[in-house]
């Protein structure tokens, strides 16, 4: 089974993205792919474009999704939660088992909360 891939928004601490890769997860960056700055649709493009879910703090993303799905496009998930609520250690925790147990086609079009 093909493992998720994981891109973390401008949002998110950077190293959620360094933890998953120590972990052998293929995650990204929005700062390590020169994505600050931009809009949060370009973000849901770049995370298209490489086929990963989108690990994000922001509401806006969740209404994107829904927008996205009510046009009929897609796009390859999303996991949310609010920004404080986990530490940096419990995010990688987390989302390194989502990596393992889901596979992106179970992934795609779906938002997941931690």
């Amino acid at each position: 089974m093909a493992r998720l891939k994981i891109y973390t928004d401008e949002n998110v601490d950077v190293r959620i993205a360094e933890g998953l890769k120590r972990r052998g997860i293929k995650a990204f960056s929005a700062h390590e792919k020169e994505m600050m700055g931009t809009s949060d649709i370009e973000h849901f493009k770049h995370a298209s474009a490489i086929k990963a879910v989108i690990f994000t703090h922001d509401h806006h993303f969740l209404k994107i999704a829904k927008e996205l799905a009510r046009g009929g496009e897609n796009h390859w998930g999303i996991i949310f939660v609010e920004m404080n609520k986990l530490s940096v250690g419990e995010c990688i925790k987390r989302l390194a088992f989502y990596a393992e147990i889901l596979s992106p086609a179970e992934m795609k079009n779906q938002i997941e909360f931690l």
